[in-house]
């Protein structure tokens, strides 16, 4: 099965789409693209643009979603920014994905990120009596 994100103007994708391979298959029987796309705007109508996505993320980086963007210069789709308490987060340039605006400490102990005093905390230990 293929996946397709429609596209509004912004690049913001608006719904995603599965369609069968067969129908996107050029006349030597491969996967084109365009025509996966071209079949999702004369089923679905409408001027927006199709782009294919992939479930595995072995292209474009991820699985697009509703209100994920296309972004074009990096071929990948980028999910929505993080609301608050989590506004803070920064776009991390290798994973294309939202992350806390500090690295965590890489000393092998777990942590998680407060969203109040915005840092890394170590999880509180349980105490078994």
């Amino acid at each position: 099965m293929a996946h397709f994100a429609e596209l509004n103007e912004s690049n913001e994708v608006l719904r995603v789409v599965v369609v069968n391979n067969d129908c996107c298959l050029n006349s030597e029987g491969v996967e084109d693209e365009s025509i996966g796309a071209a079949f999702c705007t004369q089923l679905l109508g409408g001027n927006n643009r199709w782009m294919q996505g992939s479930y595995s993320g072995s292209f474009r980086k991820r699985m697009p979603g509703i209100g994920f963007k296309y972004d074009e210069d990096r071929d990948a789709f980028i999910p929505p920014k993080p609301l608050a308490p989590y506004d803070d987060f920064v776009l991390d340039e290798n994973l294309l994905d939202w992350t806390p605006p500090l690295p965590r400490p890489n000393d092998g102990k777990n942590y998680f990120w407060d969203p109040v005093d915005k840092d890394w905390k170590e999880p509180p230990i349980e105490m078994n009596f």
